[in-house]
């Protein structure tokens, strides 16, 4: 940031500070998904006089409720309900378009605010650090959601689903089985969802035909829940391929699975499917591999210059119990083995990204914190911590778990915010400008800010466009025409 911005920022909070009285508690929850709405319901109930505003780099709120729940999961997204009726509490105000790190600093919203709780979830992807993995037709399943699900970051990915009939996901959790199940599954399905426009145009002309979902480990250890593995089996007139000596299972299997209820569900499923399907799919029909303990070498392309991949080197590996701690994992053999495809999709994890000021842990990809209290140092004894600092959701825990699982996350974060006051550790006593700061401070900076008025804008919008055509949202995919829409003004995109 330069110094004159910062010269502002400055200049605007001095001000703020004196010609306020209050002592109301003045909260900033930065992120308005899941882990970010519970946070800010949570402290509203909390603490009464407490007044919370949340920030969001998109001018739409609900992180992945909006952009990575499949969109033929509505009954996931219902959630928004829930979070719109807190945005639309009194004390409560949504800041979307505002970017921490250039619309504001993170030292510039602790000087503004008494507590700040981080909970921007993770908008980037680990990577797997093979050759070849730059390739052209080589996506993140990050990319992949966000493009299906008209993020706009990604309204332009424009996958190619035309020149292949073969797609490669590699990973089997249930980002891996939703877009398996948004590959295959009937387009005249899809078009009753809100998926983006653009990308049910082009899954239209989709020539893919075949999708393998490959795995390190075996059945046993597959990341999916069964719930989701019910439905990708179950799309319609769909041929599924599991290798019957896949699904043998040694003694460790056996252990794992007498501990994780979930994974013996999941076992018994793929146990089923393995046996149930005819010996060879009819005519045209559509196919679903699992491929189970492989791990890709290397990333193959043609001699040619076209920068496109071909295929992808698998290892064969095999399990090996990590000593005493009950889970096993997979080792290489050695052995290889080339599946060819013209479209890979990598889902090995999402990672979060650190901003300036932030204690980050490279390494696991999160905040180091305690019970959402974010650490100065791990390095150091006695372990020191970033006063009126928190953090929640995937940015705290790392990547794992459902939408609901940020509502116990949520919980136990401020609940250290509650003990911090309680204890003395934070002290509301001493004034911050809270909104009326940062509202003056981006008019400094010239940031237009998008409230919760223009997300019902768009929201209208969306509704009324996707009425047209029997959808229930029809959403705007790109920047300037969620802006636009935001004001009230006409749409030209769709």
């Amino acid at each position: 940031m330069n110094k004159l911005a910062t010269f502002h920022g400055i200049r605007w909070i001095s001000r703020c500070y004196s010609s306020l009285s209050s002592q109301s508690l003045r909260v900033c929850v930065v992120g308005s998904g899941p882990a970010g709405f519970y946070t800010a319901d949570k402290m509203l109930k909390a603490h009464q006089g407490a007044e919370v505003d949340i920030i969001d780099r998109l001018p739409t709120p609900f992180g992945l409720v909006r952009s990575g729940v499949a969109p033929d999961h509505p009954e996931t997204k219902i959630v928004v309900n829930q979070f719109s009726r807190v945005a639309l509490n009194e004390r409560c105000t949504f800041f979307g378009n505002v970017s921490l790190g250039s619309s504001v600093s993170l030292s510039e919203l602790r000087e503004m605010y008494h507590v700040v709780v981080l909970a921007y979830g993770a908008e980037s992807d680990r990577v797997l650090g093979v050759p070849g993995e730059d390739l052209e037709g080589i996506y993140s399943a990050r990319e992949f959601v966000w493009w299906y699900n008209g993020h706009p970051d990604c309204s332009n990915l424009d996958p190619d689903l035309k020149s292949t009939d073969t797609a490669v996901i590699l990973g089997q959790g249930n980002v891996a089985l939703d877009v398996a199940r948004i590959l295959l599954r009937p387009t005249t399905e899809l078009a009753k969802t809100d998926i983006a426009d653009h990308a049910l145009a082009s899954l239209q002309e989709s020539s893919i035909r075949k999708v393998y979902l490959v795995g390190r480990r075996g059945p046993v250890q597959a990341a999916c829940t069964a719930k989701e593995l019910r439905e990708v089996l179950g799309i319609k007139d769909l041929y599924i391929i599991i290798l019957e000596a896949d699904m043998s299972k040694s003694a460790a299997d056996e252990e794992e699975m007498k501990n994780s209820r979930i994974q013996r569900r999941v076992y018994e499923i793929l146990s089923k499917a393995a046996k149930c399907q005819p010996s060879h799919p009819t005519s045209g029909q559509r196919e679903l591999h699992f491929v189970f303990f492989r791990r890709p070498e290397k990333f193959l392309h043609s001699d040619d210059s076209s920068g496109k991949v071909t295929g992808v080197r698998l290892e064969k590996t095999t399990l090996k119990e990590n000593g005493g701690s009950g889970r096993q994992s997979a080792v290489g053999t050695g052995q290889y083995e080339d599946l060819g495809c013209g479209l890979v999709l990598k889902s090995i994890g999402y990672k979060s990204v650190p901003v300036d000021g932030l204690p980050f842990d490279h390494h696991k990809g999160v905040v180091p914190n305690i019970r959402g209290r974010v650490l100065s140092n791990t390095h150091t004894e006695p372990l020191i911590l970033e006063n009126g600092l928190y953090v929640v959701g995937w940015l705290k825990r790392g990547p794992t778990g459902i939408v609901a699982t940020n509502l116990y996350c949520a919980e136990e974060t401020v609940t250290s915010i509650s003990e911090d006051l309680h204890q003395g550790v934070l002290i509301p006593t001493l004034p911050r400008p809270g909104r009326e700061g940062l509202q003056q401070l981006l008019d400094s900076k010239g940031v237009s800010f998008v409230p919760f008025s223009g997300w019902e804008h768009i929201d209208l919008k969306e509704k009324s466009l996707g009425s047209l055509k029997n959808k229930p949202r029809e959403k705007i995919t790109r920047w300037g025409e969620l802006l636009k829409a935001a004001n009230g003004e006409s749409v030209t995109e769709q």
